[in-house]
């Protein structure tokens, strides 16, 4: 597939420049001569109402956040030429699975629920790269110690400025989780109070994206 790239602003050009850096420095990419180009595409995630009935009991939480969770998986040799992308700066391919491959998040997802199939509906939530871990409070230390070894023996990084422990309230997707319940983040209701009201298709669209 032949496809200019996007059109960017200076700033985007500029951040672009910097990721390819970063990601050819840490071997995520390589230069390409691949004749596929990998569109973005999105995966439907699973019913977060759904996941939240589990909760029901529960008092205390860890909350776990992978570091670049995505990047932490090698695609196969032979199929790495059909993540080839295009940019100003030259073609690439990535080594390790994108953000933007269409069916990462599934992959991800099955590989978290394959991996944490022991727990899940006991102690644990599962959302692409997020872990949820919840407890009524005596068994969180085991429960923590449960995962925090299965991470380990799967070689699986978190990013722990980024994971909050033993905590009895916790955001998580959007919302925040205590004994009482899961309620609605009272900062995603203030952003959508001051948000200025839309007067383009566009930012019609971005306001239905927070909201």
């Amino acid at each position: 597939m032949a496809r200019a790239p996007y059109r960017l602003a200076p700033s985007e050009i500029k951040e672009l420049s910097e990721q390819l850096k970063e990601l050819s420095e840490k071997g995520f990419i390589r230069p390409s001569s691949s004749p596929w180009r990998a569109p973005e595409n999105r995966y439907p995630l699973p019913r977060i109402d759904d996941l939240f009935d589990q909760l029901q009991g529960s008092s205390v939480y860890l909350k776990i956040d992978f570091r670049s969770g995505y990047h932490q998986l090698r695609i196969r040799e032979q199929d790495i030429l059909i993540t080839a992308f295009r940019t100003r700066y030259g073609h690439y391919e990535f080594q390790v699975m994108s953000f933007g491959l269409t069916n990462a998040p599934a992959v991800f997802m099955d590989l978290m629920n394959r991996m944490c199939k022991p727990y899940l509906d006991k102690f644990v939530i599962v959302f692409i790269d997020d872990i949820l871990i919840y407890s009524k409070n005596k068994e969180h230390g085991e429960h923590l110690k449960t995962i925090l070894n299965l991470l380990r023996s799967e070689k699986l990084y978190a990013k722990f400025s980024k994971c909050d422990f033993w905590i009895d309230s916790v955001q998580f997707l959007g919302y925040v989780i205590d004994s009482s319940g899961v309620h609605v983040d009272l900062a995603k209701i203030e952003a959508i109070k001051n948000w200025t009201a839309p007067t383009t298709p566009t930012e019609v669209r971005q306001f239905l994206g927070l909201a």
